[in-house]
């Protein structure tokens, strides 16, 4: 909608308008209030947005693995490696105490 529809609409009081146009414009409030109470409500969710993340890296993951499997299998190798390597450090730390 235009700036001049914008104005022109506003020009024109309550009772120049028809029940249709004020609950069609009731509505468009209500919908668009509710996006912005949703938007709000998606950034001050944690847990929301944890899952979220969650989705979106464990798709990254799936096209990664299927556009890349060698180069998935390599990393997924390489962190095992670290997995482990870690444990048995960690393990080894704690044994001489």
């Amino acid at each position: 909608m235009s700036a001049a529809a914008d104005k022109s609409k506003a020009a024109v009081s309550p009772a120049d308008r028809s029940s249709s146009e004020l609950q069609a414009d009731i509505e468009k409030t209500r919908t668009d209030l509710r996006a912005t109470l949703d938007a709000i409500e998606f950034r001050l969710n944690v847990p929301k947005q944890a899952r979220h993340a969650a989705h979106r890296m464990k798709s990254r993951i799936t096209r990664f693995q299927a556009a890349n499997p060698v180069a998935f299998a390599a990393v997924a190798a390489g962190a095992a490696a670290l997995v482990v390597t870690a444990g048995v450090l960690g393990y080894r730390s704690a044994a001489r105490r």
